[in-house]
């Protein structure tokens, strides 16, 4: 991985983490937070969205749309465990 594909990771993650926090309401954790929900949000999504049949296209958009559907997710369980 060179520095461009670096660059171009974190700042889907912060992207993607930081539209999560908008759509969850409430949920806002600074660059580096937004960076780290993001990416674990990508993650998460890698691994439910092709179980339930979701199949979305490739490139930067569709990497951002991806990523922030797995951190709302993981901003949803992250609410759910806090309210216990």
């Amino acid at each position: 991985m060179d520095i461009g594909s670096l660059v171009v990771f974190l700042l889907i993650g912060a992207v993607a983490g930081w539209l999560a926090g908008i759509i969850m309401k409430g949920f806002g954790f600074g660059l580096i937070g937004n960076i780290v929900v993001g990416i674990v949000g990508a993650f998460i999504a890698g691994l439910v969205l092709p179980m339930v049949g979701i199949a979305i296209g490739g490139g930067i958009i569709g990497s951002i749309i991806h990523a922030t559907i797995g951190a709302v997710i993981l901003l949803f369980i992250i609410g759910l465990v806090k309210r216990a």
